[in-house]
């Protein structure tokens, strides 16, 4: 009951926000319009059943005019249950789609926002496939939330409906024992509930392990579909190594799961639809054997006969809804607990912050009262808690340039991700210029799919800036054979070689003109004459811009007036039991354009 209450409880917690968003009047009409399309297939159903009695009578009494009269009334009722029907399924998908708008715009906000989709992948937690939860799961969750709650909703009004039918129709039953005569009124309602119960209890102890085979078998199929959707990303890395075999394991592997989970759902559904079948067969002839009694004593007609049938399949298949619908409830658990264990990752990762203040010592990252970048006593932890940088302290004021340098694995990249508010793994205070529109180049670029001038604007959106620009920014980084195919829509990322990517990124700089540059390594696949002409182009364009670079190569510290050397902490690498950062120059003053305080 408490794991029940709890299902439940995470249920509303899924559905309760649309109900009460901007989209909830639309919502909550179309819901009143489809609820009350159910109570009329009920209704019509109600009607059936009577005509049931009026239809099979005349039969019985080979009456054609009163035949053919009710066959009349049966093309009303027929017409009037599709027309309700139909439209009622029209509704719901209509009710459907908006939900599921405005909910997947909703986990799109959240999982976007506070960059809560890069702390996700740096939990490195059981939140696997977030990209299967809002496109998929989220269409599933709301189709089953829908499809089960007016299913049931029908239930209930039929139970009801048609328990005074029944009751009426079965009469009493004198049933001899122990030489009394028991009188049993209404009979048959109580052999439905009765078989009913059993259906249940016996469904809920067959399908229940159907609920975590359900939730495994779409985690299975969604790490599949990944490692596919991999190895197309990085086809050419996987070619020239030759790693085929190798991919073609982990698939077969991956499958495997599938395939494995695939046969134990198949084993336990099987089981359950030998008890469903069974059921459901029972139930066709079990009204006649009930009724069978009173009908041969003379005290009902054939048509009362086929009305008390009728009316028993429905009173019995109301009660044992959810004898139907298991499979249909383990798939919604599954799907509901998929999104909740999201939802909460996301509020975990949102909330990593504070977390790690509770634990004493944060990294705090504000800005500053001026246009300067301070770093302050900043110390940096891997997410496991080891040390990985400390004491690390510098200024760089506008129009300055400094180049981080060291090891790999020293911190380097880690130390600009604490700057753009992407590490929070640390003390120390970082303060960020007061005024000035920040870049952060990282050394793969993020190329979006779709048109060159999309890829070369991001993220500013296509049209932010004039073709002409855009070409010549292009022509200017050495791209000049793809400035006539800014229209061209392709997987660029594929398309151009590591070191046309980081040309391309080198032209959104141009382009976008930020007042803080954060290089990290955006040049290592380009040659040295070519790195040498793209630098010299920056500083040459973008005179009053801010420079912070990570690399390795000698030939970058003639375009940076300040050098700092990182060295691993002998936790993580075996090297000196403390950083040391070193400027490569003499320590400038704070009056000068680029200012490096070594701390």
């Amino acid at each position: 009951m408490k794991e029940t209450l709890r299902v439940l409880r995470d249920i509303w917690r899924l559905a309760r926000p649309y109900w009460f968003s901007e989209d909830r009047w639309p919502g909550r009409g179309l819901l009143a319009v489809i609820v009350s399309m159910s109570l009329g297939l009920v209704f019509l159903n109600v009607l059936f059943n009577k005509w049931n009695n009026a239809f099979y009578d005349t039969l019985q009494n080979h009456d054609l005019k009163g035949f053919y009269h009710q066959l009349g009334i049966f093309g009303v009722l027929a017409a009037s249950y599709i027309t309700v029907a139909v439209y009622q399924l029209y509704l719901r998908q209509m009710l459907q789609i908006r939900w599921r708008r405005w909910l997947t715009e909703r986990y799109l906000g959240e999982w976007l926002g506070d960059k809560v989709y890069y702390g996700l992948q740096m939990r490195n937690g059981d939140t696997d496939n977030p990209d299967q939860r809002i496109a998929d799961d989220i269409g599933l969750f709301i189709e089953q939330t829908l499809t089960l709650s007016l299913g049931f909703l029908e239930s209930v009004v039929t139970l009801v409906s048609f328990t005074s039918i029944l009751w009426m129709l079965s009469g009493t039953l004198s049933i001899a024992l122990f030489g009394h005569a028991l009188r049993v009124p209404g009979y048959m309602v109580w052999v439905a509930v009765v078989y009913a119960i059993v259906g249940t209890w016996l469904t809920k102890r067959v399908g229940h392990p159907l609920i975590r085979l359900d939730y495994d078998q779409q985690r299975y199929e969604a790490d599949f579909r990944f490692s596919l959707v991999r190895l197309r990303e990085n086809a050419e890395g996987v070619a020239l190594y030759g790693g085929e075999k190798d991919e073609a394991g982990l698939f077969s592997e991956r499958f495997g799961h599938v395939v494995r989970n695939w046969w134990e759902i198949m084993k336990r559904r099987k089981r359950l639809a030998w008890l469903t079948t069974g059921y459901g067969q029972l139930a066709v002839v079990f009204p006649f054997l009930a009724a069978a009694p009173r009908y041969f004593s003379g005290a009902l007609q054939l048509g009362g006969l086929m009305q008390t049938a009728s009316a028993f399949g429905n009173f019995q298949g109301a009660l044992s809804w959810f004898v139907a619908a298991y499979p249909q409830l383990a798939q919604w658990k599954a799907t509901a607990d998929r999104l909740t264990h999201f939802t909460q990752a996301m509020d975990e990762a949102r909330d990593g912050a504070r977390t790690l203040r509770e634990k004493g010592g944060v990294l705090v990252r504000r800005t500053g009262a001026d246009e300067r970048l301070r770093v302050r006593d900043v110390a940096l932890d891997l997410p496991d808690g080891r040390p990985l940088l400390s004491n690390i302290s510098f200024t760089l004021a506008p129009g300055g340039s400094l180049l981080v340098t060291g090891p790999s694995g020293a911190g380097k990249s880690t130390l600009v991700r604490a700057i753009a508010g992407l590490w929070p793994h640390g003390r120390g205070r970082i303060e960020l210029p007061a005024s000035g529109r920040m870049l952060f180049l990282p050394q793969k670029p993020y190329l979006p799919v779709g048109t060159l001038r999309a890829a070369v604007s991001y993220p500013v959106p296509a049209g932010g800036f004039d073709d002409e620009d855009v070409r010549e920014a292009l022509t200017a980084c050495g791209l000049s054979r793809l400035a006539g195919h800014l229209d061209d829509a392709r997987y660029w990322a594929q398309e151009l070689s590591p070191g046309e990517q980081q040309r391309l990124a080198f032209a959104r700089m141009l382009l976008q003109r930020q007042d803080w540059l954060f290089l990290d390594e955006a040049s290592s696949a380009l040659d040295e004459p070519g790195e040498k002409a793209l630098y010299a182009l920056l500083r040459e364009r973008l005179p009053r811009a801010a420079i912070l670079s990570v690399g390795h190569r000698g030939t970058l510290r003639a375009f940076h007036e300040h050098s700092l050397v990182l060295e691993p902490l002998a936790e993580v690498a075996g090297a000196s039991p403390a950083a040391r950062e070193r400027p490569e120059t003499e320590e400038a003053g704070l009056e000068k354009p680029a200012t490096v305080e070594i701390g």
